[in-house]
């Protein structure tokens, strides 16, 4: 088990937005976490992450428990969060945004390098000198997610990556997180474009006013009219 979160409760100031939430990921699956907006899917992804710790449950990453560890020590195991506004230093070139989350390996041959981020994202290859400023939504989102990756996550939390994009630039992302995971890498996946997650993911959680409501194959789901009408239509 890559992840296990078990009964958490968080809440922001003295407002609670998540009840009891518990989920599992397998190494080497995608999962998606599916919900309207204000389910709780960023809330979920900030206390597995330490940026709003969990006031009660416990998460555990590779066996180890990570609920009270603050967010750099949760990077550094293995985690890595792709936000849903992105985050990029505009002031910095796409390799100047590569190079300054470069993390030291003892296995360097296995590691994440700016060549193999390019090969995987060929257009920030040729966009290396652009600033981040200068760069379209999709062009921001691919750099993101690369910027993320040099820090050699197992696990990658990807936080609504498909939201203000052009249909055929989703297209595109969907295949690359398609090839992250044959590489080896283990996602789970926020997002309301329910679509474009089931296509990606092998089983699916929905989340509904902080609480779980559903879990199961996507396949399942699929052919579970009355749930998806009722948790995900708009």
């Amino acid at each position: 088990m890559m992840l296990k979160v078990d009964c958490v409760h968080t809440f922001y100031g003295a407002s609670q937005v998540l009840f009891g939430v518990s989920f599992q990921i397998r190494e080497m699956e995608i999962v998606c976490l599916l919900g309207r907006n204000g389910a709780g899917k960023s809330s979920t992804f900030r206390s597995i992450m330490g940026l709003t710790p969990a006031h009660k449950g416990n998460i555990i990453f590779k066996e180890q428990e990570i609920t009270r560890e603050p967010t750099y020590r949760i990077a550094r195991l293995g985690l890595g969060y792709v936000p849903p506004d992105r985050r990029i230093f505009p002031g910095l070139t796409v390799r100047e945004n590569l190079e300054i989350t470069v993390k030291k390996s003892l296995n360097p041959g296995e590691c994440w390098t700016i060549d193999k981020v390019y090969d995987l994202f060929p257009k920030l290859k040729e966009l290396a000198v652009s600033k981040g400023a200068h760069l379209s939504g999709g062009e921001q989102q691919m750099l993101t997610i690369a910027r993320t990756l040099m820090g050699d996550p197992e696990l990658l939390l990807l936080d609504e990556p498909s939201e203000g994009l052009a249909p055929l630039i989703v297209q595109h992302l969907g295949e690359r997180v398609t090839e992250l995971k044959k590489r080896g890498l283990t996602i789970l996946l926020a997002e309301m474009n329910v679509k474009f997650a089931m296509n990606l993911s092998e089983r699916a959680y929905i989340l509904e006013k902080g609480k779980i409501c559903y879990e199961g194959s996507v396949a399942d789901l699929r052919g579970n009219e009355e749930t998806m009408h009722a948790y995900l239509a708009v």
